[in-house]
């Protein structure tokens, strides 16, 4: 948990494409194989050309499958990020509450970022996609997740792709 002393990062709610976002890291909702799929994944593989693969590849390589609350880097390849933080987000239940899972994502992934160096990191909404987690609660525990967390990053920037997602993000981040 953050104390008094630690710096809050500047959070930035923005409609857009993750891939072209100049930061030092993008957060990518993978899949546990790394192995690119549809949606934010897909387009992180596609605009990170061959050495996004191939940094990935290593990665499997290297650890295996990635579990699902976790994050691990690679380059970015081909993207203006010079990384990228991949998480592997829940699937959302009604009937089990994942969001410890789903929060660990956003902690984990700024822990990784501190360990690479990086102070501006874009993230997507993670599990909110065509993993269920529904918009009003992502946000919820994206936001105060990243504002829970001590961390060195100065920018968190969530990169949403359309309009009702950002509305979503914006109403929970003008009630905390």
């Amino acid at each position: 948990m953050r104390d008094d002393t630690t710096p809050v990062p500047r959070i930035v709610l923005m409609r857009g494409d993750i891939t072209e976002q100049h930061v030092d890291a993008v957060v990518n909702a993978a899949n546990s194989g790394l192995t690119g799929g549809g949606g934010v994944d897909g387009a992180i593989l596609r605009a990170g050309g061959p050495a996004q693969r191939a940094a990935r590849e290593a990665l499997v390589d290297r650890i295996g499958s990635l579990p699902t609350g976790e994050a691990a880097a690679t380059d970015a390849g081909d993207m203006p990020a010079r990384w990228v933080i991949h998480v592997v987000g829940p699937v959302w239940s009604g009937k089990e509450d994942r969001s410890a899972l789903l929060a660990s994502c956003y902690s984990k992934a700024l822990a990784v970022a501190d360990e690479l160096g990086a102070r501006t990191v874009a993230f997507p909404a993670v599990s909110a996609g065509v993993y269920g987690w529904p918009m009003r609660s992502a946000a919820e525990i994206a936001l105060t997740t990243v504002l829970a967390t001590p961390t060195e990053v100065s920018e968190v920037r969530f990169v949403l792709f359309d309009e009702s997602a950002h509305a979503e993000f914006t109403a929970v981040l003008q009630d905390l």
